[in-house]
């Protein structure tokens, strides 16, 4: 697809792999508008890049159907969603509480269930979309303490296939991202992103992913693609 004058919607687009997404594809000549659940974080993550910004929580319904008024208000068209917000957490098996899975599945798994729906009725009076989930390699190699949050991921990427079988003939491409081990403010519990190391990955590197598996022609599109770092020991 064009990315000039494209209209790209970013879930939890304030730090890390969105907010360096919104970053690339707004270099690109994209409208990009970004989601966050703090409005002055959101406010300044948008400023800093020329983003539309909107205070959102994808876990909340009302706020995703806020979320999808603001956006078509502001461009009128949809041409891509990036169901990039997620958090985690990790506890060993015997410490679990259904809590846990409650809140972690209401965003990773929920949360982008729902963006995905409403963008999936636009695209198909359209004719034309693309879903980009951000999963995890996760999905595919739990880890001691990963339950709740590799389950998450693991969920997300059957919904993916299913998507992709219903939107295919409605030429929507359903696209999965598995980052491995990046270095955002992921899990951190102030929200401050890690310092870059020279041997794991950067939010750049996914976000340039994205970018290329956006540009791809329109006439095909990659299921699922992983990204590691090579050589992160």
């Amino acid at each position: 697809m064009k990315l000039n004058n494209a209209n790209i919607l970013i879930t939890g687009g304030t730090l890390g792999i969105g907010h360096a997404t919104a970053k690339l594809l707004i270099e690109s000549g994209a409208n990009v508008a970004i989601t966050g659940r703090d409005e002055k974080r959101t406010l300044k993550a948008a400023r800093d890049i020329g983003a539309m910004p909107i205070t959102a929580d994808v876990a909340n319904p009302d706020d995703v159907r806020h979320t999808f008024q603001a956006f078509m208000d502001e461009y009128g068209k949809l041409d891509v969603l990036i169901n990039n917000a997620g958090i985690g957490v990790s506890k060993q098996l015997e410490e679990l509480t259904v809590e846990d899975f409650e809140q972690i599945y209401r965003v990773n798994v929920f949360g982008a269930a729902m963006m995905a729906s409403k963008a999936a009725k636009i695209f198909k009076k359209q004719n034309y979309g693309n879903i980009i989930n951000i999963g995890s390699t996760a999905a595919t190699n739990g880890y001691e303490g990963g339950s709740v949050y590799a389950s998450s991921k693991a969920a997300l990427r059957s919904m993916t296939q299913s998507w992709q079988k219903e939107l295919r003939k409605h030429n929507v491409r359903v696209i999965l991202i598995n980052p491995s081990e990046v270095t955002t403010a992921f899990g951190n519990p102030d929200r401050e992103e890690r310092n870059d190391q020279p041997n794991k990955l950067r939010s750049k590197e996914i976000a340039w992913a994205i970018k290329s598996a956006l540009e791809m022609d329109n006439r095909g599109f990659i299921p699922e693609l992983a990204v590691w770092a090579t050589n992160p020991f």
